[in-house]
Parts: C-alpha cells; sequence; structure tokens
C-alpha cells in the first residue's frame, strides 16, 4: 500500500464520484478505479458500492476512510514540520547567558523572538563566561551572551552590545550624596568589590587598567561572581564596585549609584556559538539577534 492509494481513495470517498476524483487528482478515470481495485483486494475487504448511477461507503469502507484522512493529515504535518526545521522555525536552543545580559537586552530578544518563533523551544542557564565557552565546547549550550575576549578555538561570536561602567555605594559612602558625578580618584581609599578575574578577565582588567591610569590601586575586599550579588554586598557595607550602567535596574536598598567623571571603559557583551553547530534553529536566532540589535536601541 502506497500513500497514492491513500490519497485516490480519499478523493473517490470525499468525492463519491470517479468522474470528479478522477479530474481532481489529473488522472484518468480508468486507472483510478483499477488502483481502487487494487487497494481494495490489499485490504482484503470491499470499501466502496458500486452500481451504474452511484457510488458509495461500505462500512469497512467508512471507517477506513476516517483512518486514511488522518494517516494523510499525519503525513502532511511531518512534510510541514520537516520544512520548518530546516528553516529553524521549529527546534530546541539552550542559550546560556551572564547577568550583565539579563538588565541588558537578553529578555528583549528572548521575548521577541518568541513571538515571531513560537515553536523554537528556548532553554536558558545563567553561567559565567568561561563555563559558557566550555559549554560551548562541548555542546551543553548552543549560544551564549557572555563577555570578551573570545578566543576558543572554533567559538564565534560578535558585539551585540556596549555600555559604559557606573558606581554602585552602599549609602553611607561619603560620596554617596553628590549631586553630580563623581571622580574615580574618590573611590581610592574605598574597599573594592569585583568579580573573580577567572571568569571574566576581559572586565576585571579593563577596570584594573581604569583605576591605574588615575593612581587608583583598588584593595579587593571581596570577590562575587553574580553581578547581583556584588550589588548585595554593597548593600552591606563590604565596599563599593564599579559595574556595568544597566545593572543600575536593581533598585537594592543600602546602595546608590553613581556615573564616574572620567571615561570609563566599555563592557561589552558578545554572542557566542560553536562555529560547527549547524542547526537551522541556531542560525535563526543568530540573524534575528542582528535585525534586532538596532529595534532594541530605539525600543
Amino acid at each position: 500500500m502506497e500513500l497514492r492509494h491513500l490519497r485516490y481513495f480519499v478523493t473517490v470517498a470525499s468525492e463519491l464520484h470517479f468522474g470528479r476524483a478522477a479530474s481532481k487528482l489529473h488522472i484518468s478515470q480508468p486507472p483510478l478505479s483499477m488502483q481502487i481495485r487494487d487497494l481494495e483486494r490489499e485490504v482484503g475487504v470491499e470499501l466502496l458500492y458500486r452500481t451504474k448511477r452511484s457510488v458509495s461507503l461500505t462500512q469497512a469502507g467508512s471507517a477506513f476512510f476516517d483512518e486514511a484522512k488522518d494517516i494523510l493529515k499525519r503525513v502532511n504535518h511531518a512534510k510541514t514540520s520537516a520544512q520548518q526545521a530546516a528553516r529553524g522555525e521549529i527546534g530546541d536552543l539552550t542559550i546560556g547567558f551572564i547577568s550583565v545580559a539579563d538588565y541588558n537586552l537578553l529578555p528583549y530578544v528572548l521575548r521577541e523572538f518568541q513571538k515571531e518563533y513560537p515553536s523554537v523551544s528556548l532553554g536558558l542557564r545563567e553561567a559565567t563566561t568561561d563555563t559558557q565557552l566550555t559549554d560551548l565546547r562541548n555542546g551543553v549550550i548552543d549560544i551564549g551572551f557572555l563577555l570578551p575576549p573570545v578566543n576558543a578555538e572554533g567559538i564565534k561570536s560578535f558585539l551585540i552590545a556596549k555600555e559604559k561602567l557606573i558606581a554602585v555605594l552602599p549609602t553611607n559612602h561619603p560620596q554617596a550624596k553628590a549631586k553630580r558625578a563623581i571622580s574615580i580618584k574618590s573611590l581610592a581609599t574605598s574597599p573594592f568589590i569585583m568579580t573573580p578575574r577567572q571568569h571574566a578577565p576581559g572586565l576585571y582588567d579593563s577596570i584594573i587598567r581604569f583605576c591605574e591610569k588615575f593612581k587608583v590601586y583598588p584593595q579587593i575586599a571581596q570577590e562575587a561572581i553574580q553581578m547581583q550579588t556584588i550589588v548585595s554586598l554593597v548593600s552591606a557595607e563590604m565596599g563599593v564596585s564599579l559595574i556595568p550602567a544597566s545593572i543600575q535596574k536593581l533598585q537594592r536598598t543600602g546602595v546608590v549609584y553613581k556615573a564616574i567623571k572620567e571615561v570609563t571603559p566599555t563592557v561589552e557583551i558578545h554572542l557566542a556559538w560553536k562555529e560547527s553547530n549547524q542547526l537551522p534553529s541556531l542560525d535563526r536566532f543568530l540573524e534575528f539577534t542582528k535585525n534586532s540589535m538596532k529595534t532594541y536601541k530605539k525600543d
């Protein structure tokens, strides 16, 4: 039994007329009749009552009709699904992200991507940059929102966002009530809270170079991996920190955010992926994110 037999039978059963069915199928009537006879022989029962004037379904034919329609429907669905998967419109993607991205463009990209591609299932894993690079190489995640440098073999990336640094201070800090931007020099004697260098070497080094440029040599009192934790430690009056400007969206009692007078380094967020990853949905996500960057800046 072939799919054409089912299509022929369903068309005849729908029309209950061999002539009209043959016309719809773009074949002549005699071959259509032969195909239906072949189908009945294979099924082992009569599916249609035939007279010179009419065609009707037998009870067996009625049962077969329902099943045949369902099979053809599922075949068409399978065909559509395969085409959608090839276009990256359905599938599964696992996305790694740093906490900075969560306060920047990540929510926007995820929201808009899901609106346009609701059949792509997105799994999220918050992780540091170094962990994401390992996960990308091992296939644990498909995409990573992370900090540069991205110099791992076989991993590609592009810049998707950048922002300046600001200071976060406990409310009892001498500069907390300043009405204008503060100088980095005013933090020279304050203990600093930093992300460990091994987790974000690019960010760590840029902060240290920036401070030292103005003769500020940070005394690191505490280290924390997540930006939310850094802000919490500042709230606990354990030190000050320099953080990406988007983190000030995190409202926390006991802290104030201050702009810095000097021109700070920019914090970049890159989108990274394994070059050998051939998932069509990955290509779709990369393309969508590139196109979303301009929209996000206006949002």
